[in-house]
């Protein structure tokens, strides 16, 4: 089951105003951009999404299957029996069969309600994740503004303007499938500064390695 894009108006308005410096001269203007649904689908935290978004889909599936057969078997008992039955009874039966059919769709529509929502939950929780490591990695590398590549109409760009790598590479280091950082306790502020710590060790051994 594809995961459908979910970019809220938080991770749009990382055109991070915050970052530009008072009036500042076009030639250092530098604007960067982001795939967020490539980097929903790569993060491990977004596969892990995915995987328990298609059980519950699977779960659901074979819940309304269920449903689905015995309203098939209802409809054929109806036909087979409707000849020899007396009109009262025929009239009876018919009744049972429509209240189940609309027993049937308001199921297919709770629970196609219950997916949309549990998978806007999940992929709402990793935008905004991605949305303060985005504003990070701007104001490290001196971006005056990212766009979001799909929500721009982005037709084309330099790769070297492409930060979603980088955020894929952040987000994996920071955020743990299931772990407490999405919980937002002490606990996961203190995974945050470890993961940070690991990060800013890992870029300076980077640096150190270049030079």
């Amino acid at each position: 089951m594809r995961i459908q894009s979910v970019v809220t108006a938080t991770v749009a308005a990382l055109a991070l105003g915050g970052l530009a410096a008072p009036a500042p001269a076009r030639a250092d203007l530098k604007i960067g951009y982001v795939d967020l649904q490539r980097a929903l689908n790569e993060v491990e935290e977004g596969k892990a999404a995915k995987a328990q978004l298609k059980k519950d889909f699977e779960e659901k599936q074979k819940r309304l299957d269920k449903e689905q057969e015995d309203l098939k078997r209802m409809r054929a008992e109806l036909d087979k029996q409707a000849v020899v039955m007396a009109e009262e009874a025929r009239k009876e039966k018919q009744g049972e069969f429509e209240r189940k059919f609309m027993e049937v769709q308001g199921l297919f529509a709770q629970l196609q309600k219950e997916l949309s929502e549990r998978e806007r939950d999940v992929t709402r929780g990793i935008f905004d994740r991605m949305g303060v490591l985005i504003r990070e990695i701007a104001e490290a590398e001196g971006f005056t503004m990212v766009f979001e590549k799909n929500d721009a109409g982005l037709l084309f760009a330099p790769a070297s303007l492409d930060l979603t790598n980088e955020l894929i590479r952040k987000y994996n280091a920071r955020h743990k499938p299931g772990g407490a950082v999405s919980g937002g306790g002490k606990k996961g502020d203190a995974g945050e500064k470890k993961a940070d710590a690991g990060e800013k060790k890992g870029e300076a051994g980077e640096k150190k390695a270049k030079k």
